[in-house]
């Protein structure tokens, strides 16, 4: 597959694995659009493609946060619709998705990355520490890690029910 495909049939996978991570939009095509830049470079000696870019796009997101000062923008419903498929029921889906995002940005840089390439992106542990550079016990460890932070919040504070009167 051609860098030019990849592109068209990934990049929209790509963004949204990226404002997941960073909750910033403008961060994540900052983020997926120098990868993307020094993928295209070596394009011809990348054995796995997919694999080898999200292992970018994680990495870029772990160091960035060392290299330049914090800037946090608030995800917009627009952007976020925009990059998939609407909810099913928005009234309560924007309340739901704002929690969500909310609670996996109070976790460390390695679990929040552990977390959402389980549950968002639906990889395997063995997957997951191959692209976060550790062993399958550190991942399985990150990951219990951030559930049992994510387990304390109540659940009242994490999803609306829809029952707003």
């Amino acid at each position: 597959m051609g860098f030019e495909d990849f592109v068209a049939e990934r990049l929209d996978g790509l963004l949204r694995y990226a404002t997941v991570l960073t909750n910033d939009p403008h961060l994540a095509q900052d983020i997926v659009q120098d990868v993307l830049l020094r993928a295209q470079q070596r394009w011809a000696t990348i054995a796995a493609p997919p694999t080898y870019v999200r292992r970018m796009v994680t990495n870029e997101y772990l160091s960035w946060r060392r290299r330049a000062v914090r800037r946090m923008v608030p995800s917009s419903h627009d952007v976020l619709d925009a990059l998939g498929p609407p909810e099913a029921d928005p009234a309560t889906a924007y309340d739901e998705r704002d929690a969500m995002l909310g609670l996996l940005e109070t976790l460390p840089r390695k679990q929040r990355a552990a977390v959402v390439l389980r549950y968002y992106e639906s990889y395997s542990d063995e997957e997951i520490a191959a692209v976060l550079r550790c062993g399958v016990s550190t991942v399985r460890s990150q990951i219990s890690r951030a559930l049992a932070t994510l387990r304390t919040v109540p659940r009242a504070d994490v999803l609306t029910t829809g029952d707003h009167g």
